[in-house]
């Protein structure tokens, strides 16, 4: 049957937003690997945090040492050719501790921002193309845990909820989700008057695919950025939670061990040493990584 000239006009336009999308993508991509050969920073970044991952991961291959063993025999001794980063109150193997801390501190970082990432994606889109009171209610829910500093109300969750790992997500979900919201709002606002957005409309798409196809798909570079440098503060919300004692006291996270080293810190330096400096490498290199992809992917940061 011979095609009208609206379906040929729909299939034409069709082809281009497909075509645009997938040209945007492939500009992303290249925008990152360029910026990794070009910005030595975020290069070692994203090499640091993969040789933490696989150190984590790979943590009975790297020591012969249970970190949960107590040796009563080797309290408090200073680092050496058997304990590399020492010993603690327990006798316990500082660097075993480390490395297995390490499993903690990353899933704690990952897990609450990919929650808050989700979570505060589906509500700025919400909010920025449906507008009225749906964008009032959700931003006035926004503006009240902006509204509260972070750590007391990350602590006030965890009072509320119980010490746990589980508790720990929820707390630390709550206190970031806002932030994306906003800047998700933001950007649909903005995508949703686009001439390729009232194209789509004008073809009788639905809402939603207009959402989840061509708006969605634009706002993914931005939350990439937001992923890498929500990690770091997750790592860092956790460490001041466990160091203030509010923190899961069974997860040895590296928060918990400068937290129960903190009371030797003059006679054994190294307890809170190895777990400080290791939170230390970690959040800078998510930093240098995100502030690497922030440069390549935002248009105003680039010259």
């Amino acid at each position: 049957m011979k095609k009208t000239f609206k379906d040929r006009y729909t299939a034409k336009l069709s082809a281009q937003i497909a075509e645009s999308e997938i040209q945007s993508d492939v500009g992303v991509f290249k925008s990152i690997l360029n910026m990794l050969r070009v910005n030595r920073a975020a290069l070692l970044g994203l090499i640091v945090i993969v040789l933490i991952a696989l150190t984590a991961l790979a943590a009975p291959l790297i020591t012969r040492y249970d970190p949960n063993e107590i040796d009563l025999a080797s309290m408090n001794e200073p680092p050496s050719a058997e304990h590399w980063f020492g010993t603690d109150d327990l006798g316990q193997d500082v660097f075993t501790r480390v490395v297995y801390g390490g499993r903690i501190s990353l899933m704690i970082g990952f897990v609450p921002s990919v929650i808050s990432l989700v979570l505060g994606t589906l509500l700025g889109l919400m909010a920025g193309y449906m507008g009225k009171r749906v964008d009032a209610v959700i931003m006035r829910l926004a503006d009240v845990v902006l509204a509260y500093p972070s750590l007391l109300l990350a602590m006030v969750v965890m009072y509320t909820l119980g010490a746990s790992i589980l508790n720990m997500f929820i707390a630390l979900s709550v206190i970031n989700w806002a932030g994306t919201a906003r800047v998700v709002r933001a950007q649909t606002l903005s995508l949703k008057e686009k001439e390729f957005v009232e194209a789509a409309r004008s073809m009788g798409v639905s809402r939603w695919m207009i959402v989840l196809r061509h708006i969605l798909p634009n706002c993914v570079p931005n939350l990439i950025v937001l992923f890498t440098l929500d990690i770091p503060g997750a790592i860092m919300w956790e460490s001041s939670m466990s160091f203030l004692g509010v923190g899961d006291p069974n997860a040895a996270s590296w928060g918990l061990m400068v937290s129960q080293g903190k009371g030797y810190a003059y006679m054994c330096p190294w307890l809170i040493l190895a777990p400080g400096l290791a939170i230390l490498i970690t959040v800078m290199a998510f930093n240098f990584l995100g502030d690497g992809l922030r440069d390549a992917i935002d248009p105003y940061m680039k010259t």
